[in-house]
């Protein structure tokens, strides 16, 4: 909790965590802090943009205030659901959340989010956060990011990049184009723990304005006043939890056993597996891919030409088809899938991220998948 109390967890957290910031390219200016999962980080960065937003809510609270505006954070319909989980517990509400929609790609439509944000404004209402994604959950699309700092500049709302898993991918110099804007956000959420080959739970969030951070959160009783606490760094002061684990440890022993090159490697020799499976998938004329493949993560589904004719109800019919054969695949016992729903249409998710990961397995994964569909269409 305290630098007084174990400097070298307080100091190997910065170490590792300035490593990783160096490895994905983010400016000096951002300084990372460890959580147990991107849900508590997405919490703390909304904290820390309801802090900047000034509104005195640390010292009065929410209740009974007739000097306080309805509060609002924005993001996609495609945002992780501990977006929404964060609004609930900040009392912002669920009926805080406005949820943009996306285009054909599951993208963030900016022009809507200005649009949503006028609207807001004009009723009084106070933005204060906007939550792009990269690497959204279902579909792991990408947010346009530059616009939409634009629009944060503009309303002076907090920007938090969820990043938790894609970010991996910006160890990647031919991947980090699809990171242009991210250097803008005041927040930037990246776990480990999901493609960097640390074991749970490890999820680091950046902040650029880490004063403010603090600001929300700390508070120190006599018990735990130090000589020290005001030239050293006291991780208790970043968040909810006082005492922590040691979650450095195992960062700084992931990228100093594998090195950065490895790491690197190991994420775009996942990201060519992934694109050698679109191509088969788009080849396959049983199978269809339901959105695009930026990264190591697949949707798609089993429509087999005796559906495509004609079929009164084809969606729903397609929808438990493929539930049944995720159902099937799974209960082989040799790969484990899971599914998501695009626009009411049932996908089936194949999400590469192991550091042992060969095409050897994807191949093998995609063998069983169309073994499995043969046996129920034949049904």
């Amino acid at each position: 909790m305290l630098w007084r109390t174990s400097p070298s967890a307080t100091e190997l957290e910065e170490v590792a965590t300035n490593w990783l910031r160096q490895m994905l390219d983010l400016p000096a200016g951002f300084e990372g802090v460890i959580n147990d999962t991107a849900s508590s980080a997405t919490l703390y960065a909304m904290a820390a943009a309801r802090e900047a937003a000034s509104l005195k809510i640390r010292e009065k609270g929410l209740a009974g205030r007739h000097d306080l505006p309805q509060l609002r954070v924005y993001a996609s319909e495609e945002a992780h659901s501990s977006v929404e989980k964060a609004a609930i517990v900040l009392g912002i509400g669920e009926e805080g959340l406005c949820k943009i929609p996306t285009d054909t790609s599951f993208r963030m439509k900016v022009e809507a989010l200005e649009n949503a944000i006028k609207k807001d404004v004009e009723a009084g209402i106070k933005p204060i956060c906007i939550i792009p994604t990269i690497g959204t959950t279902s579909t792991t699309s990408v947010d346009p990011l530059k616009e939409i700092s634009t629009v944060c500049r503009k309303y002076r709302a907090w920007l938090h990049v969820d990043a938790a898993y894609a970010g991996a991918a910006a160890t990647i110099k031919e991947m980090r184009h699809m990171f242009d804007g991210w250097e803008l956000a005041d927040s930037i959420v990246v776990n480990p723990h999901k493609w960097l080959f640390t074991t749970l739970d490890c999820s680091v969030l950046f902040c650029r304005r880490p004063e403010v951070l603090r600001q929300a959160f700390s508070l120190t009783p006599e018990y735990l006043r130090t000589p020290d606490e005001s030239n050293a760094k006291n991780l208790m002061d970043y968040g909810v939890s006082l005492g922590r684990r040691f979650r450095a440890l195992k960062l700084w022993m992931t990228i100093r056993s594998l090195g950065t090159e490895k790491i690197s490697n190991a994420i775009r020799e996942h990201i060519s597996y992934a694109h050698r499976l679109e191509e088969k998938i788009r080849v396959n004329r049983e199978f269809e891919l339901l959105a695009p493949v930026p990264f190591s993560t697949l949707v798609f589904r089993f429509n087999p030409r005796s559906l495509k004719d004609g079929h009164a109800n084809q969606d729903s019919a397609l929808n438990l088809l493929n539930g049944k054969l995720l159902e099937r695949i799974n209960e082989s016992g040799e790969v484990f899938l899971n599914h998501t729903k695009l626009r009411g249409r049932y996908g089936i998710r194949l999400t590469i991220g192991n550091l042992k990961t060969t095409w050897a397995d994807v191949d093998l994964a995609w063998t069983v998948i169309q073994h499995k569909a043969a046996e129920l269409s034949g049904i």
